[in-house]
């Protein structure tokens, strides 16, 4: 066993020393030891129950002869982080995570590790450390929050949460509705209930091989949730006695499934630069190009919120994402022939599999769209691609040109916005919110659902080189490369430029000739820095383009 070097022999014995001190005895060092990586604390909604389905898995790997080990991951609520400088440390802690996971996980000798995530960073920072460490590893979620309930009996949810706050500021909400929101919005711990980026990369973590059944799904309240955790630290044990690891899952095929399954659900825009960061790790090149050609086939089956009135909750009554890819095996897109952590392939797998809900999850013969959730747009604009979720873009939006109204920074645009200076048919240009302008590529759920809640979604886009919620809604277009930090032409935009976005053809452009952008490029200077120390500065000046997922190099 892996664990040898730290619990067998005489020169391990200042290793079991340490061990001992512990608590652990001397039968529980002959067992495989079993790393788990708990992201719970009492800051972020999704993370307040890991404790007990941490608890859980511990049982599991005990029932099944192994000795767990706990240590922590952290977590940043992307919901408190936003809207102000703290959205800046939200992407960045995927790195953190990666590393002291594979820090934590190497040097300590473990057999096996288990995963115990649930919110937007920790998914896919944990899958890039369980990549890098590429020893025997399960996944295990917290769970999506249930939906809340308004007292009209409308269900609702976090990005409600913050279009409230837009139709206030229009006086279309008054203080008592606004209360009201504030009260019912989130009513349990868990992930937010729509699919959100939290919620995407949990059920793309089901879609890629690296989690059981209901990962992505099973409420974080029922108590299911704790039955699939035990199950989960039992099948970690059989990982490790077979050694099946994750780079042995996580194949080309594995990650063009997950690609296929995002853009069947409507997933979050994020998916867009965690696929590729997590796929460079198992040594794998993901492209934007490769998503719009997936996309291009792959029919649009589900629409929760924010792109409908559904929740994850109502997912899993319709099957889950096992029933989303049943649906798609039926026109063969899918690989089934791959390896999971079932020890079972995707094709044994989904044997019985029924989609219980057609009117949640369409049938593929009756897709909302016969092209994917997601798009990834091209022009002079975005010369090396941007992002949109198509399946959230009301019909209206899918073309539209408009005269580009410019802000250096979101609060610059947040405060335009509430003050009622953005107009039906503006497009929004937000920049020097990228990965290395930001730094950290700060989400922009503050001005777009600001947006909605005025009741312009279907009138306004919005264009950054930031990126946004997978709660945003409407026509907002962001990850656009390269950004402005970068030279970039979207640095080089001036108030009243016309931009063309359509959606449907994957193009954007900004109607000012090539030899006006070549005067204007040559006056142009990159603004200072905005964080000249610490970690954010840091990672400004490693980290790579957003169209390769954002990766430090």
């Amino acid at each position: 066993m892996r664990s040898d070097s730290v619990t067998r022999g005489i020169p391990a014995a200042p290793n079991r020393s340490l061990f001992y001190a512990l608590g652990y005895t001397k039968e529980e060092l002959e067992r495989p030891l079993i790393g788990i990586a708990s992201s719970y604390n009492e800051i972020v909604p999704g993370h307040m129950n890991l404790d007990k389905i941490t608890e859980a898995v511990k049982a599991g790997v005990r029932m099944a002869g192994g000795t767990p080990i706990v240590f922590p991951a952290i977590a940043v609520c992307d919901g408190i982080a936003m809207g102000h400088q703290g959205m800046k440390y939200s992407l960045v802690t995927r790195d953190l995570i990666a590393d002291s996971t594979e820090a934590m996980a190497l040097a300590h000798a473990f057999d096996g590790l288990v995963m115990v995530p649930n919110c937007d960073k920790n998914v896919p920072g944990l899958l890039m450390a369980a990549a890098r460490v590429n020893i025997p590893t399960i996944f295990c979620s917290g769970g999506p929050m249930l939906a809340g309930k308004l007292q009209s009996g409308q269900r609702t949810c976090l990005s409600h949460m913050f279009e409230a706050v837009g139709a206030h500021y229009a006086g279309r909400l008054s203080d008592a509705g606004l209360e009201e929101y504030e009260n019912c919005a989130c009513p349990t711990c868990g992930s937010c209930s729509g699919m959100y980026t939290a919620n995407s990369m949990n059920c793309l973590t089901e879609a890629i091989g690296m989690g059981l059944r209901g990962n992505g799904t099973i409420p974080a309240v029922w108590s299911a949730r704790l039955r699939l955790a035990k199950h989960a630290g039992m099948q970690v044990m059989e990982l490790v006695k077979r050694d099946l690891k994750p780079r042995d899952i996580m194949t080309k095929a594995a990650f063009h499934n997950a690609e296929t399954v995002d853009m069947a659900l409507g997933c979050s825009t994020n998916t867009m630069l965690h696929l590729p960061a997590i796929a460079h790790e198992c040594g794998i090149e993901l492209d934007l190009d490769m998503s719009n050609a997936i996309s291009s086939h792959t029919p649009n089956l589900c629409h929760l919120a924010p792109a409908g009135e559904t929740y994850m909750e109502d997912l899993e009554h319709a099957g889950g994402v096992y029933a989303v890819m049943k649906e798609l095996t039926k026109k063969g897109l899918l690989d089934t022939a791959v390896m999971t952590v079932t020890g079972r392939t995707l094709e044994e797998n989904l044997e019985g599999v029924e989609n219980l809900d057609s009117a949640l999850i369409r049938p593929i013969e009756n897709p909302y769209s016969p092209d994917g959730g997601i798009a990834v747009l091209k022009g002079n604009l975005a010369s090396e691609g941007c992002v949109v979720k198509r399946s959230a873009v009301a019909a209206e939006m899918m073309t539209h040109t408009g005269p580009a109204r410019v802000f250096d920074s979101e609060e610059e645009a947040i405060a335009a916005i509430y003050a009622g200076k953005i107009v039906a048919g503006d497009v929004v240009v937000i920049r020097y919110e990228g990965p290395k302008g930001g730094p950290g590529m700060r989400e922009m759920l503050n001005p777009t659902s600001a947006i909605a809640g005025m009741g312009l979604d279907k009138e306004v886009a919005l264009i950054t080189d930031g990126r946004f919620s997978g709660a945003t809604r409407g026509a907002s277009i962001g990850h656009v490369c390269p950004e402005a930090a970068q030279g970039g032409v979207i640095g080089l935009v001036e108030e009243g430029d016309s931009i063309s976005i359509d959606i449907p053809h994957c193009s954007i452009t900004l109607h000012v000739d090539d030899a006006v952008l070549a005067d204007r490029r040559a006056k142009w200077v990159c603004p200072e820095p905005k964080v000249k120390t610490g970690y954010l500065a840091r990672y400004a000046k490693y980290v790579t383009s957003a169209a390769r997922g954002a990766v430090l190099e």
